[in-house]
């Protein structure tokens, strides 16, 4: 698959190429893997064998990596090389300490001064000791039913094992089956499927079995519904194009009828690569990306139901859209090796340049492979390797330089091999050196030349090209001025700081002439302001502080003067800075269990740099700063007082509320206290004495402890329970006593005492009782009504309330004496 050709094209090893000129040309070098190391599970004290073949009309020298380090196999006995290349392992050694033979393989094929190619890479692994897990149990089934017979071991030891029933070997079809794990299940059991079973390890030696286990196959007889899972799916990964078994193994009574859906739809078990075999388990063959999903396996046996889902995940190993092909190129051209992969992510792509890895830089740039300013050295095979979870390949080119005078070839479209852009062809006479080569415009990252014709052109619409390097290498980048007779280029994407030589060609129509003398131009410094602080950290340090640290800026070219710490509370746009010296600090003065945001800015003689990303902590949590609010008492009865309150207010509870504590004594002075926790804004005492007073407090809590608490407040308790199945009756008396800005209001209870009274409502107004109500305790028998108006009339209602309602109103009213030295107004009194 690595290795094989896109379609409609030769085979690669013998492939070539159809030159319309330049015959003495060398052409490319047939040369590939036509067979490469795969994944093999070896076996100890056994012989192992990786697969190689490197093909090529030339000579070839083949050699083996392990783990990215070349085999010495002089000095080791146990490993030969074969004539084709292979690697023959003769004993495999491992054990507990000491594994030589497990890790990555890799061939390499290197063909004498020409180049070298790797094979895609394999893992060898060793399996374990062979031994059983547990023993299987001898089990019954009933005629027409499934059962199942454990056969526990590692799973790099499932493939080595059978199943035996009386000695002989157990033959498997779509009725009895072998699952991934080993266990034999056998459905629509029938008398033929008794005997004696037992599991056998094969192929590692002297054969391994356990215990024998006896399944007896019993008549269906009726028995009580039931329904049991053996095995059920579980989530699992596989390579596309592989098998997959999803174990669904039930019995029961009756016998469980089993249905399977993926992704919520029911699976056409028509579908040729889909089979529920074995009674019930669903086998997929040659998988595909659009089988990955959510498996369900659904039984039904009378009345029950059961339900087991699992994942199938399909990994699709490296596939090549595009190969990198075969090129002919010269020193100094730009050129491209094109590679696209598809695969299941994540999915690495590297590239090796005979055997070596390439290591990106200023004249090595991925993803596909661009390689600017050719140098001799730069000729030799280059690989394009694509590697993830499922697997890994490899695919080749030859890069040939030739010299520049030797005319590039022109290919027939029946070859996928490439030809860089070059100049025309050389032919005498060509331009002489172009004159008083100059750097007009010198900056950090870019430089502009100009020139004058040469003194000698030969010709018209002459082009030039600019060839340029880092000073003190020969390797040279090109660049072509837009248009013939353009006397100036600008070089673009250099190093701040670095000095280059510049040479200039002029071409005609004949091909290239003379260069120019060289011209070296430094780069201008670049004002650099710091990069951002690396690694910011900030931790909460108490309730109140957070101490912050980071790392010097790794980018910036002058010394750092200060840090400028910026902050703000979440939440608010406002931001706050300070200045900071050395690499960390502690602030305080912070809120309690408050979330604030922090940046780190550094200064250099420049200026301020790049801000760090912001990073959120929230200060450490704190005891409530305030007590609940609005603490009311309801007296229920003679035994029972009902506590109700709010939250503290906003942001005084310093942390995350764990509850409150509620603290309760009888009478008002010191006394011993119960004390209640609970979660909710209220709290029932309960068990109380009759006619008696109680007092009571409440406080927050957070996980640091409880806050202050409120005010003791007072309630009594009823002498006697009431009846408060009815509204109370009508107040007996209501009198009222004018002053000259108040009105002194007096009352007595409802005649009937067995009511429960639970306060009183007042209402007054000018003309109306309805303008203004004032609530009252059970208790009370007067109230002050203030800030009323002098020499005028109000109209007074009082009624009795309980929890089942208000009873009658009972009116009165009264006129407000006048101010000193007006007329005295008589009081009026009227009962409705």
């Amino acid at each position: 698959f690595n290795n094989s050709s896109p379609p409609g094209s030769a085979d690669p090893l013998t492939r070539s190429f159809f030159l319309s000129s330049g015959s003495d040309i060398r052409g490319f070098t047939p040369f590939r893997f036509s067979v490469e190391p795969v994944d093999t599970l070896a076996v100890r004290g056994l012989p192992a064998v990786l697969n190689c073949l490197a093909a090529s009309d030339a000579p070839v020298r083949v050699e083996w990596k392990k783990d990215g380090t070349f085999l010495n196999l002089v000095a080791d006995d146990r490993k030969q090389q074969l004539a084709d290349g292979s690697l023959l392992i003769s004993a495999v050694v491992h054990s507990k300490h000491n594994k030589p033979d497990e890790g990555v393989y890799q061939c390499v094929a290197t063909i004498d001064n020409l180049g070298t190619i790797s094979s895609r890479t394999a893992r060898l692994t060793v399996a374990g000791l062979p031994r059983f897990l547990s023993q299987p149990e001898g089990v019954s089934v009933c005629s027409g039913g499934t059962e199942m017979l454990s056969c526990e071991v590692t799973e790099e030891l499932v493939p080595f094992t059978r199943w035996e029933r009386d000695g002989r070997p157990v033959e498997l079809d779509g009725r009895v089956i072998q699952l991934p794990s080993g266990a034999l299940v056998i459905s629509n059991g029938s008398q033929s499927d008794a005997g004696l079973y037992r599991c056998t390890i094969d192929a590692l030696g002297p054969a391994k079995t356990t215990d024998e286990a006896e399944l007896q196959v019993s008549a269906d007889s009726g028995v009580e519904e039931k329904l049991e899972t053996l095995q059920g799916p579980v989530a699992v990964a596989k390579v596309f194009g592989e098998s997959v078994l999803l174990p669904c193994v039930m019995k029961g009574y009756p016998l469980p009828v089993i249905r399977w859906t993926f992704n919520d739809r029911p699976i056409d078990e028509s579908r040729e690569r889909f089979a529920v075999i074995g009674g019930g388990s669903l086998q997929i063959i040659n998988l595909t990306e659009e089988d990955a999903g959510i498996y369900v396996c659904q039984a039904n046996s009378g009345n029950m139901t059961s339900e087991i889902q699992a994942e199938l995940t399909v990994h699709v190993p490296p596939r090549f859209l595009t190969r990198p092909s075969n090129t002919y190129a010269q020193e100094s051209m730009d050129i491209i090796f094109e590679c696209d992969v598809t695969g299941s992510l994540p999915l690495t792509v590297k590239w090796m340049k005979d055997g070596d890895t390439v290591i990106p830089s200023d004249y090595f740039r991925m993803h596909n492979l661009q390689v600017l300013g050719l140098v001799k050295s730069d000729e030799g095979f280059y690989q394009c390797l694509a590697e993830n979870d499922a697997g890994n390949v490899q695919a080749s080119a030859q890069l040939i330089i030739l010299d520049l005078d030797v005319a590039l070839p022109s290919l027939t479209d029946a070859t996928t091999d490439h030809v860089a852009s070059s100049p025309s062809e050389r032919n005498d006479p060509t331009p002489s050196a172009p004159r008083d080569v100059v750097a007009s415009l010198v900056s950090t990252r870019f430089i502009k030349l100009t020139w004058r014709l040469p003194a000698e052109p030969h010709g018209e619409n002459i082009t030039y090209s600019v060839f340029y390097s880092l000073e003190g290498t020969n390797r040279e980048r090109v660049e072509n001025t837009s248009g013939p007779g353009e006397m100036l280029v600008t070089i673009q994407n250099l190093v701040p700081d670095t000095k280059y030589t510049f040479r200039v060609v002029a071409s005609n129509a004949n091909g290239p002439g003379e260069s120019s003398t060289p011209l070296t131009v430094a780069t201008q410094l670049e004002v650099q302001v710091p990069g951002p602080a690396p690694n910011l950290q900030v931790v909460s340090v108490s309730t109140a502080s957070v101490t912050l640290s980071w790392e010097r800026p790794m980018t910036g070219n002058a010394e750092i003067q200060t840090y400028r710490l910026f902050y703000s509370e979440k939440g608010r746009d406002s931001e706050q800075d300070m200045d900071v010296t050395g690499l960390s600090y502690t602030m305080t003065g912070l809120k309690r269990f408050t979330e604030y945001s922090f940046r780190v800015v550094a200064y250099n003689k420049h200026g301020p740099g790049i801000s760090t990303e912001d990073v959120v902590v929230r200060t450490l949590s704190d005891v409530p700063s305030a007590p609940p609010q609005n603490l009311t008492l309801e007296v229920l009865n003679s035994t029972s007082i009902m506590v109700r309150w709010q939250t503290p207010p906003a942001g005084t509870l310093n942390g995350e509320l764990t509850g409150y504590k509620l603290r309760y004594r009888k009478g008002l002075r010191r006394a011993d206290a119960m004390e209640i926790s609970t979660t909710q804004l209220f709290q029932l005492i309960e068990g109380l004495e009759k006619g008696k007073m109680y007092t009571v407090r409440v406080s927050a809590s957070t996980v640091n402890g409880s806050g202050p608490t409120t005010e003791w407040i007072a309630a009594e308790t009823f002498e006697n329970d009431l009846d408060e199945s009815q509204v109370p009756g009508v107040p007996s008396s209501l009198h009222v006593r004018p002053l000259v800005n108040r009105i002194v209001v007096s009352w007595t209870p409802p005649e009937n005492q067995d009511v429960l009274v639970r306060g009183y409502k007042i209402g007054y107004g000018i003309g109306s009782p309805h303008a203004h109500t004032v609530t009252l305790d059970y208790k009370q028998r007067f109230y002050s009504i203030d800030n009323l108006d002098p020499s005028s009339h109000y109209v007074i209602t009082l009624k009795a309330f309980n929890n089942m309602g208000e009873g009658i109103p009972i009116y009165n009213s009264a006129t407000t004496r006048p101010q000193s030295g007006t007329t005295r107004k008589h009081t009026e009194c009227m009962i409705v």
